[in-house]
């Protein structure tokens, strides 16, 4: 098997609905968690994909491990490997790829409906979606679209929720790989706990979480197959 490098930036950011997706092509996943002192991956350029996972802290903090990210992600892009990002991991490669990241003006958390806009209907990923999805979400920072990126959705609350560089970068402000057991999980992290104090009611885990799977099931089985059509054929 081919392997997907997923970098995490705290332990329960994890790959959730992502990872039935890859494993069901054959793809593996090796975590890299560069913020607890994991080396960067050797061959970076043998890996089949690499994916961002999301986080607290914002991807203009300067720390090491996320100066790391931002030049793999420049250099993966470059060099055409496919690269997915979530919530922080979009801001990350926006970053890298020249755009601003900033403060959104509000904190969105919790359901919340996303409009695909017209790119997206003919977008790898995201075609035949047409009407407003409810996903989740958990963020308060945004980013302005990096260059040539084309933009595929947007919420109420924060214009950039989707994009896509060239064909093999993806940026998803929201999060579709949650579970409900994930949510339960987040909103007990000592982490978290000032963005729970400031919800106005408490986050039903389950409220849309059997059509957020669906569209997990579609949206990365779609960009897990374009991982496993770069697979070398047998001899």
């Amino acid at each position: 098997m081919i392997e997907v490098c997923a970098f995490r930036h705290v332990g329960f950011e994890h790959l959730g609905l992502i990872a039935p997706a890859l494993q069901s092509r054959g793809l593996a996943v090796q975590y890299v968690d560069m913020f607890d002192g994991a080396p960067p991956p050797e061959r970076i350029g043998d890996a089949a994909g690499l994916i961002f996972m999301g986080g607290p802290m914002s991807a203009n903090d300067d720390l090491p491990y996320l100066r790391a990210e931002l030049a793999l992600i420049e250099q993966a892009a470059q060099a055409g490997t496919p690269v997915l990002g979530v919530c922080l991991g979009a801001q990350l490669i926006a970053k890298a790829l020249g755009a601003r990241v900033y403060r959104n003006r509000v904190k969105e958390i919790g359901w919340f409906p996303v409009w695909w806009t017209p790119a997206a209907a003919s977008d790898p990923l995201f075609a035949g979606l047409s009407a407003p999805e409810t996903v989740f979400h958990w963020h308060g920072e945004t980013f302005d679209l990096p260059p040539a990126a084309e933009w595929l959705a947007r919420s109420e609350a924060c214009a950039h929720q989707a994009f896509r560089v060239g064909t093999n970068v993806y940026g998803l402000q929201f999060h579709l790989e949650v579970a409900p057991e994930m949510i339960s999980d987040w909103v007990t992290q000592n982490q978290n706990c000032g963005d729970v104090r400031e919800l106005d009611a408490p986050i039903d885990p389950h409220a849309n979480a059997l059509r957020l799977r669906e569209l997990a099931h579609l949206v990365f089985g779609r960009w897990a197959d374009l991982l496993a059509a770069r697979k070398p054929r047998s001899r």
